[in-house]
């Protein structure tokens, strides 16, 4: 929940509590955490649209004490390798302007 916090749409507590909860009950909804050694360094939320072949990153987040050193990057790659097979991977407005940096 700490990770997400960070995130600019995630500041109000009622906002990050629905979203944690989406994540947690909705089976499209997938939450990974990134970890280097026994540290969780940083967090990306993915929708997965199987309607339209897609994953939509939605969240992603990285330990502030941790940025600058090419995590989020590293957690756009895995995404990439899990999903890229079958689906083509997006980001929504949030997300778009990091994603298009990792490109």
């Amino acid at each position: 929940m700490g990770l997400l916090s960070f995130m600019p749409n995630e500041k109000d507590v009622k906002k990050l509590q629905q979203t944690i909860k989406a994540y947690e009950e909705n089976e499209h909804w997938q939450l990974y955490l990134w970890k280097e050694a026994e540290d969780v360094l940083g967090a990306i939320g993915v929708y997965i649209d199987h309607e339209n072949n897609q994953v939509v990153v939605q969240h992603i987040s990285v330990n502030p004490s941790y940025r600058d050193m090419g995590i989020g990057r590293k957690m756009i790659e895995a995404i990439r390798s899990i999903y890229q097979e079958k689906y083509s991977i997006m980001a929504n407005d949030l997300t778009k302007p990091f994603l298009s940096k990792c490109d």
